[in-house]
């Protein structure tokens, strides 16, 4: 195992799994980078596009925790990935039939439940195929190839509508064909990690995780909080100004620049500590809401796009990388499904939270929030560091 071929100084399947998620990225981007702005043409509200991004999250989250503990059962990822990622590739088209945007949740529900069966699965499979402490790095490389493709997606979709203004429900077409190529590359790229019957986690007990590990979640909650949908963001970028044809664009610098870092980030916090970097992440984050808050012009706006790429750098790889770091080997999936059900189930209240103080404050009131809430997690984190340096320096 030790001597297995790398692709590009990674392991098989990290590397395979970064490419189905690029793959699948595009197509999602595609319709995700145009998605508000179509709900908008067909009569949905601010609140309502946020609720629907939160609704469909939150309440297929709830899977990830269990297609998480059923890998860890059954000793197999592969499945998992074939299902979910199946169902991608089914809902991408069907987006061009909608005409309200009742049927736009449904269909994103459905969407988002399939990646709520693979997501687990697929971070377990990462965390099991790393050797040599490289977790920050692997996680590092599947948000990068994940910011590849929300690079290309956005891309794709900006020429379309250039070419043919206002024509969304093409793109909805066009991105279901790089989710039909994801299913070729899990089965031919993808190999099965099995684990023996000996190593399996069977049943499920809360007190299964160590303390710190729930600490660590309540943290990532409060900081989830504020951390509503970034559809919020691209309707913003387009009331400050962007046209409606360039807000693909602006959101494809987030990912430019998080993909130019991702890897070396993670690759520093398997050096340094990821803790550290998470604390940054989280003030970046900060004063990146902040930003949003206070400004109305387009020049700020696309500088903010890129301090968000450097947030995302420095926090969505790193925090699953932590999870995994502090689980023991037998319980990655279903400690990820858990941290990952989280995150979804805080997208509800904080995209409500985000859509109502927006439609009802101001359009700068849910980005000061986040930027609470994110301030106030970078110093829960710190508090967190250093009560565990003060458990080791009492048990030494």
């Amino acid at each position: 195992m030790k001597n297995e071929k790398r692709y590009f100084g990674f392991r098989r399947n990290v590397f395979f799994t970064g490419l189905t998620s690029f793959l699948t990225d595009i197509s999602v981007k595609m319709v995700y980078s145009v998605m508000p702005m179509f709900l908008l043409s067909i009569g949905a509200s601010k609140t309502s596009l946020a609720l629907i991004e939160g609704i469909a999250e939150s309440t297929a989250s709830l899977v990830k925790v269990f297609s998480g503990f059923w890998s860890d059962k059954i000793g197999k990822n592969k499945p998992f990935l074939l299902v979910g990622y199946g169902v991608t590739a089914l809902i991408m088209p069907l987006y061009a039939l909608v005409a309200t945007p009742f049927q736009v949740l449904y269909l994103r529900f459905v969407e988002r439940f399939g990646k709520g069966i693979r997501t687990a699965p697929r971070d377990s499979l990462i965390a099991g195929s790393v050797l040599n402490n490289e977790t920050g790095k692997s996680f590092g490389f599947q948000k990068a190839m994940d910011n590849s493709g929300a690079i290309v997606g956005p891309l794709i979709a900006f020429v379309l509508l250039a070419i043919l203004p206002g024509n969304y429900r093409l793109i909805f077409l066009i991105a279901g064909i790089p989710s039909v190529i994801t299913i070729f590359v899990i089965i031919f790229g993808i190999k099965e990690a099995r684990k023996p019957k000996s190593e399996r986690f069977t049943k499920f007990h809360f007190k299964d995780f160590s303390p710190r590990f729930y600490l660590f979640l309540a943290i990532i909650f409060v900081f989830t909080l504020g951390n509503s949908t970034d559809a919020l963001l691209l309707v913003k970028a387009n009331e400050v100004g962007v046209k409606v044809a360039f807000i693909p664009l602006v959101y494809l610098i987030t990912n430019m620049v998080s993909v130019l870092l991702a890897i070396p980030v993670g690759a520093l916090s398997d050096r340094i500590g990821k803790e550290k970097i998470l604390i940054a992440g989280y003030l970046i984050y900060s004063a990146v809401y902040f930003g949003f808050g206070i400004t109305t012009s387009i020049g700020p706006i696309v500088a903010l796009f890129a301090l968000y790429g450097l947030y995302s750098a420095t926090t969505d790889g790193i925090q699953k990388a932590y999870v995994s770091d502090i689980i023991d080997k037998n319980k990655k999936g279903t400690g990820l499904g858990i941290y990952n059900m989280l995150l979804g189930v805080t997208l509800l209240p904080a995209s409500l939270i985000g859509g109502l103080l927006y439609d009802k404050v101001n359009s700068g009131a849910p980005f000061y929030f986040g930027a609470i809430t994110s301030f106030v997690a970078a110093i829960l984190m710190l508090i967190f560091i250093l009560s565990g340096r003060n458990q080791v320096a009492k048990s030494g």
